[in-house]
This record gives structure tokens, sequence and C-alpha cells, in this order.
């Protein structure tokens, strides 16, 4: 499931849910959101496990901007999102960060 991203009017932001599959999600315990959006804090939002193995999580974005991020696995591995808007290089680390665009 992509990204969903539905803007909310009165607020001017959007709501983005974030999923991530019960198949990339490999059996992991805990998964957490990391990016721009929560200054790459590793600890601060955590994903909600679901029944059918899917882990999830919506977020309110400002609008206007595109926004890096990542997914943390069990507080050890980084994975990008096989759904995400973009992909942004980050040579120093020699991987591409996910983007999501909220124009």
């Amino acid at each position: 499931m992509p990204i969903s991203k539905k803007y909310v009017k009165t607020k001017e932001q959007f709501n983005c849910t974030f999923r991530v599959p019960k198949k990339a999600a490999q059996g992991a315990k805990k998964i957490n959101l990391v990016g721009e959006f929560n200054e790459w804090k590793t600890d601060s939002l955590e994903m909600q496990p679901l029944k059918n193995g899917d882990f999830k999580i919506e977020i309110q974005l400002n609008p206007g901007k595109a926004y890096q991020y990542r997914y943390l696995i069990d507080d050890k591995q980084w994975q990008n999102d096989i759904q995400a808007d973009a992909y942004w290089p980050i040579p120093e680390f020699s991987v591409e960060n996910s983007v999501i665009n909220v124009m």
C-alpha cells in the first residue's frame, strides 16, 4: 500500500499514513518512522503493529515540502520505503533516503 496523504483544509496540513507490509517488516517486533519531520529521532515515532503483520503510523506534515525519512527496524536495521515518492542519495553513507512529497 502506498503512502496515503490527505489534505486537511481546516488545519492546513496533510495527514500522512505510512505503512510497512508484513513481508517488508521481516518479522520485526517494532518499527520506528525516522526522518526530517522528527529531527531524525530514532525513538519518537513508533509504528503500530497490525493483526495482519503490517505496521502503520499516521502523522501530520506541513505542505510545500519534501521530507526525507527511513524506517528503523528493531533498533538496528535501516530500511527504505519501497513505495516512497522519490529517493535522495546520501553519498557519505552510501545509502539513499526515502522521500515523501507534500506539495
